[in-house]
């Protein structure tokens, strides 16, 4: 994959630490010919500026931009200098998102829910709207946006974390129905169980809020290390790549998925394989709730 961004350049939102800038520097190291990167806090984008300039080759250009994607203002901002930058843009990775308030749905506060719905959905909302007539208008694109957990299944005590990253992979996969006449490729990223800052928000929660089983899980991953931030990174470079060419409207395992091997499968793909979907009692070998 050591070229497989060649002559691309995308914008990466939430990337001044963690994931985001694992996969900033994945997209260097793949050739993209620029990337921008935004976050809210500049004193730790300046720090992710000065690490991705020492990394880019000649020819390669990074932009860094204070922004805010849950803002309009700064989403317009932003893409409007990412395009004056780098001339184009091929790819978008909506990574930035926050984990919002931690425990039971009455007892947090209405406001922080409120925000990290803001920050997860129309923060990726905002930006693949911002960007869309520039990649219709070239006639190819890729977007690409994380997941997390809570978006496949029910996480008690992180109701606005999980019911905003479901969303976030609905609004991927409506957006991949759109615009697949564009042949602008949309899919999802599950990246798997990361030691961030957000594992340190579960710990520092506490088994009360938390809940048990999620707060021992937290201790238990934050000693064994976690999944590493290349293997998510790995695969968000795959999906900005001409190799995923065709594969949309997917939500993909970073961890468990054969991801380097879907361009064997692009046919059985025209399917409902890696998405979310309504399980009924036929899928569970049960004879009964109809046809």
């Amino acid at each position: 994959m050591s070229a497989a961004l060649e002559g691309r350049s995308a914008l990466i939102t939430g990337a001044t630490r963690g994931l985001g800038l694992e996969i900033a520097r994945a997209y260097l190291e793949a050739g993209a010919a620029g990337i921008c990167i935004c976050g809210r806090d500049p004193r730790a984008l300046r720090s992710a500026e000065g690490e991705l300039k020492a990394l880019a080759r000649p020819g390669q250009s990074v932009l860094c931009e204070v922004a805010d994607v849950s803002h309009p203002a700064d989403v317009e901002r932003l893409v409007a200098s990412a395009l004056e930058s780098l001339g184009t843009l091929s790819i978008l990775v909506s990574n930035a998102g926050i984990q919002g308030p931690v425990g039971a749905i009455e007892k947090v506060d209405w406001g922080d829910w409120v925000g990290t719905v803001e920050a997860n959905l129309f923060g990726s909302v905002l930006v693949a709207r911002a960007l869309v007539e520039h990649l219709r208008g070239q006639g190819y694109g890729k977007i690409v946006q994380l997941s997390g957990g809570g978006a496949t299944g029910p996480r008690p005590g992180f109701s606005a974390y999980a019911a905003s990253k479901v969303a976030a992979v609905r609004f991927a996969e409506t957006l991949a129905v759109e615009l697949r006449q564009d042949h602008i490729d949309v899919n999802s990223i599950a990246p798997g169980a990361l030691n961030t800052r957000m594992l340190e928000e579960v710990i520092e929660a506490g088994p009360d809020c938390a809940g048990e089983a999620d707060f021992q899980r937290a201790l238990e991953q934050r000693r064994r290390g976690g999944v590493p931030l290349r293997r998510g990174a790995e695969l968000a470079v795959f999906l900005g790549s001409a190799a995923s060419d065709g594969i949309t409207g997917k939500l993909l395992s970073a961890v468990w998925d054969p991801w380097a091997q879907l361009p064997e499968h692009r046919e059985e793909l025209e399917s409902d394989i890696y998405t979310l979907r309504r399980i009924v009692p036929a899928d569970r070998g049960y004879q009964w709730g109809g046809d």
